[in-house]
């Protein structure tokens, strides 16, 4: 698993700049990603800071390149990025069948 995140408060983006990237491109471009099982893109306004939490199949996959143009756009490398082996899974009951195609990005 990799987490990385980013402080944008001196950055060349806005979160509201990086929701929109990913709406029209960024969460289409990931969907196909060999070996990537779920990438959750995360922000915190007030703090303005913004990442993304990636799971992977195997470490194998996890070098896969990456469609992004998150460090492009943002104009500088993520201040923490950071790799974890996954000790356990689980997938929870839910009323939401899928969980593609959600979040802030995706409510306007």
């Amino acid at each position: 698993m990799r987490i990385v995140l980013w402080n944008l408060a001196d950055s060349k983006t806005s979160i509201g700049e990086l929701r929109r990237y990913l709406r029209d491109e960024s969460v289409d471009a990931f969907s196909e990603v060999p070996g990537l099982r779920f990438k959750a893109w995360i922000s915190d306004e007030p703090t303005e800071r913004w990442g993304a939490v990636y799971v992977w199949e195997s470490a194998e996959a996890a070098r896969t390149e990456l469609p992004s143009r998150a460090r492009e756009l943002i104009g500088k490398e993520p201040d923490i990025v950071e790799e974890f082996d996954v000790e356990a899974t689980v997938e929870g009951l839910s009323e939401i069948e899928e969980l593609a195609r959600r979040g802030l990005a995706f409510d306007d």
